[in-house]
């Protein structure tokens, strides 16, 4: 093997400590990538693959690739949007000044959840990293936005994994640190990798408790864990403290934007789980992914991105208390009554930029000119918001008005950087005039050279009464002062030392003018190096002012989303609901908050909605498919979070009784590519649901029981059904379905109500009204929907032959007569089975019994 070039050698060295990263290696102008990271680097950012070695044999030659140093922000965001981690070594000295090999170092390694840059974050979101710690009897998870600080956590100590999973869910992290516990459970492990695309960090070492601690105590300035408020749950100190270590180690930098924790206590949010966000699509669409089509494009008409960001959070964490429900529906009416108030409000607020990611850059040491200037241009708008909200009376609101109007921070700031500081902090022209003396003058010196040197040589014209004296310069003498022999036996100032003899003249230098070219060749590089340890002095102090600049930040934003729902009840025309908790849903012409806006052209049907009370726990919801049932459902549901957000809700009114969790089992979801069936992943949704549904929760389940034959699906339908309406659950419920036979449990199981969506045919034709009505279907109108959407005219004509023998054939040979209110779900043939369904105690029988007494029926019905 070839021997090693100092520079590879070190190269190596550097490179054996972050094997798992992309190393951007400087040299000179340029990132340089070598080896394996060349070739990894040139394929996926195109880039011509190339080597030093020239003329060596092919196994000697070392692959290189690279960037020019003043655009590699660009490149590190493509390598890390698909998923690499990227560790950047500087130079640590100037080459110029080095003696021997330059020293090199790793200042920072940047993954997906670890970005500050602007350039790789999406504004109105949050950029989380996490860790999961898992074992045999707890469990926690942390997040961390290190862009802004945010921190929080939340720990469990039964059924771990799903809670857990919900919190993935809430947060989609980029990035996830696993403790050994989590790293070995698939469950937790698929999650994060397919439904996340999150990019996994097994490292079962940094969750030691005591190093965990150590960390903690450390970062929050804590004599112990308890101070952090982690005391009473190892499991979230081990979370937390190994989130922690994983960014430090990544930021190598000060970490004093993160202050606090917020550790997530039950009963505070609403839970949801992944499915219930993705079919309700919360903040983003099924179809694409978008924004566009959820709830939050709906809400969100923030003006800065805190603001969205924090909208975004409520929208993903509904709150489960009255009074805090109430304090922002308050605020929320309020600014909804004042409309000129509200309307300056959003005003000033359009004028103030990111202040939580400004400020955090000012703390990591990578904030420049333009940064700081943005954050005064933040804090000049901090009076006019305070003057506007101090005569409001809502609690919220009141607090806001107390906002801390940093008059310090915009100060000094204005104070020194100039109106259209550079993008770079090391080539000058960041200070304001008048900053610096010392600045000024030598800008004066670079800026006027010319004019300088022309005014000394008139000063010294006059003084030595030689009028032909010159100042020239050249590269090999530098400044000189040119005296010609013809000026004769002329008394010079002894200060004029000799410098050159010529012919016809003689060439000197003073003091003066040594200064003055010593000023001239090194002004340039003098104001670069003043005007950079001035401007780092001003980012230190703001960044010493993080904590003050946070609040402010955040109370910015939270007026922000206050301002925003206000607006969005004004524009289309919400209602204030009443929130308490009774367990009771009382909507009255509610309408689907983002359908009613995505089709303006169609007059948007309201329905009202009746849940809760021990007649109406369960409704049972009938019509033709494309009719609006699910559209109904999901509308009820949206509005519950809505309530439970703090916003006004589409309806004319509602009266919302707090849900801990809404439960959604909508559509389709087939997991085909993890070997499971649409049927198999629907009772694995349904039995989750059965499992973790409290008689506070509310339930939507959309044509249960399909994938399987008639009666298997019929019979868990109804199984399903009577469990959410009976003793040992009592949910909230909203059930649609096609097994028109269901509905004859009204009047025979204590709470089910049934509902229809109307349609009529007129022509030929199917008409959807769209409006719920009391009631059972009296057909599912399939084969007219089959027509509307395009099967051809042949089988659409057959179908309905068929329709009539199968019809007909049903009138020869009617079913059993039902006994004691059950449905007959079977001929004679079949009555045992229906007999051991009959006899079943439904209200007592768990979910995992009640599915095991369907595959036994199934079995004896197969023969």
């Amino acid at each position: 093997m070839a021997e090693l070039t100092p520079m590879k050698a070190q190269y190596n060295e550097i490179k054996s400590q972050y094997g798992d990263c992309l190393l951007l290696f400087r040299l000179g102008d340029f990132y340089e990538l070598f080896d394996e990271d060349a070739k990894k680097a040139a394929k996926e950012l195109d880039l011509a693959l190339t080597t030093r070695d020239r003329g060596k044999p092919a196994e000697e030659q070392t692959p290189m690739c690279g960037v020019p140093y003043h655009s590699a922000e660009a490149y590190i965001a493509r390598l890390i949007a698909k998923g690499y981690k990227v560790a950047v070594c500087e130079q640590m000295e100037d080459p110029a000044l080095a003696k021997g090999l330059v020293k090199r170092d790793v200042i920072r390694v940047i993954t997906p959840g670890t970005v500050t840059e602007s350039s790789m974050l999406e504004e109105g979101r949050s950029n989380y990293v996490c860790s999961v710690y898992l074992d045999a009897v707890s469990g926690a998870a942390a997040f961390c936005d290190v862009s802004t600080g945010e921190f929080c956590a939340a720990a469990f100590s039964e059924d771990c994994v799903s809670h857990i999973g919900n919190e993935l869910a809430r947060f989609s992290p980029r990035e996830a640190v696993l403790s050994e516990g989590a790293a070995a459970d698939e469950s937790v492990c698929s999650f994060l990798r397919r439904r996340l695309d999150c990019l996994l960090e097994p490292d079962g070492g940094r969750f030691d408790y005591m190093a965990a601690a150590a960390a903690l105590c450390e970062q929050f300035n804590a004599q112990d864990v308890d101070e952090t408020g982690l005391g009473g749950s190892a499991a979230a100190v081990k979370a937390c403290g190994a989130l922690l270590r994983y960014i430090k180690e990544t930021q190598k930098c000060d970490l004093s934007n993160i202050d606090s924790i917020d550790l997530f206590e039950g009963g505070k949010y609403m839970e949801l789980d992944y499915s219930a966000r993705r079919s309700l699509e919360l903040t983003e669409n099924q179809r694409t992914g978008e924004k566009r089509g959820s709830l939050l494009w709906v809400l969100d008409r923030t003006k800065t991105p805190m603001g969205g960001r924090l909208l975004r959070s409520w929208v993903e964490r509904p709150l489960l208390s009255p009074v805090a429900i109430k304090r922002r529906l308050s605020a929320v009416s309020e600014l909804h009554g004042a409309n000129v108030l509200r309307q300056e409000l959003i005003r000033t607020l359009g004028g103030i930029g990111d202040m939580q990611r400004l400020v955090s850059r000012a703390v990591f040491g990578s904030a420049n000119g333009r940064d700081l200037a943005a954050l005064g241009e933040c804090c000049a708008q901090l009076p006019e918001l305070r003057r506007l909200l101090s005569g409001c009376s809502s609690a919220l609101l009141r607090q806001a008005a107390e906002i801390d109007t940093l008059d310090d921070v915009r100060s000094d700031i204005e104070r020194a950087i100039c109106d259209d500081p550079p993008f770079s902090v090391r080539e000058g022209g960041i200070l304001r005039s008048g900053y610096s003396e010392e600045v000024d003058r030598l800008r004066n010196i670079r800026d006027n050279g010319a004019k300088l040197v022309s005014e000394l040589e008139a000063r010294e014209r006059e003084r030595t009464g030689i009028k032909k004296l010159k100042v020239g310069y050249n590269k090999v003498f530098g400044y000189y002062i040119d005296v010609p022999n013809s000026a004769g036996a002329v008394e010079l100032p002894p200060e004029y030392i000799r410098k050159q003899t010529l012919v016809s003249n003689e060439r000197y230098f003073t003091p003066e003018l040594k200064e003055l070219e010593t000023e001239l060749t090194g002004a340039r590089e003098r104001v670069c190096e003043l005007e950079y340890g001035f401007f780092t002095e001003l980012r230190v102090s703001v960044a010493g002012r993080v904590e003050r600049i946070k609040r402010s930040a955040e109370a910015v934003a939270e007026l922000d989303a206050l301002c925003s729902l206000a607006e969005v009840a004004s524009r289309n025309n919400y209602t204030c609901p009443e929130v308490d908790l009774s367990g009771a849903i009382a909507i009255s012409e509610g309408r689907h908050p983002v359908v009613e806006l995505t089709q303006k052209d169609t007059l948007f049907v309201p329905n009202d909605t009746l849940l809760g009370g021990a007649d109406d726990r369960v409704a049972v919801i009938t019509g033709p498919n494309m009719a609006g049932k699910s559209t109904y459902m999901r509308q009820t549901a949206l509005i519950v979070l809505m309530a439970q957000i703090g916003s006004f809700v589409p309806a004319k009114s509602a009266s919302i009784g707090v849900v801990d969790r809404v439960f959604t089992r909508i559509g389709a979801s087939d997991d085909l590519s993890a070997g499971q069936s649409t049927f198999m992943v629907e009772m694995t949704e349904v039995a989750e649901i059965l499992r973790c549904a409290t008689k506070n929760s509310l339930i939507i389940l959309d044509e249960i029981g399909r994938g399987t034959s008639t009666y298997d699906g019929m019979a868990i339908a109804r199984a399903v059904l009577e469990y959410c309406a009976g003793r040992r659950l009592g949910a909230k419920t909203m059930f649609a379905t096609h097994y028109h036979e269901l509905t004859a449990l009204e009047g025979s199981v204590k709470g089910v109500r049934n509902y229809y969506i109307t349609a009529r045919k007129q022509g030929g034709k199917l008409i959807f009204l769209r409006k719920i009505v009391r009631g059972a279907a009296d057909e599912s109108y399939g084969i007219e929907v089959a027509k509307l959407a395009g099967v051809p005219e042949q089988v659409v004509s057959r179908a309905r032959e068929y329709l009539a023998e199968l019809t007909s054939a049903t009138v020869a040979a009617p079913a059993a007569p039902a006994e004691d209110g059950q449905l007959s779900l079977a001929n004679a043939a079949e009555s045992e089975a229906a007999e051991a369904i009959r006899s079943a105690s439904l209200d007592t029988m768990s979910p995992i019994e009640a599915m095991n007494l369907l595959y036994e029926l199934k079995r004896k019905l197969e023969g």
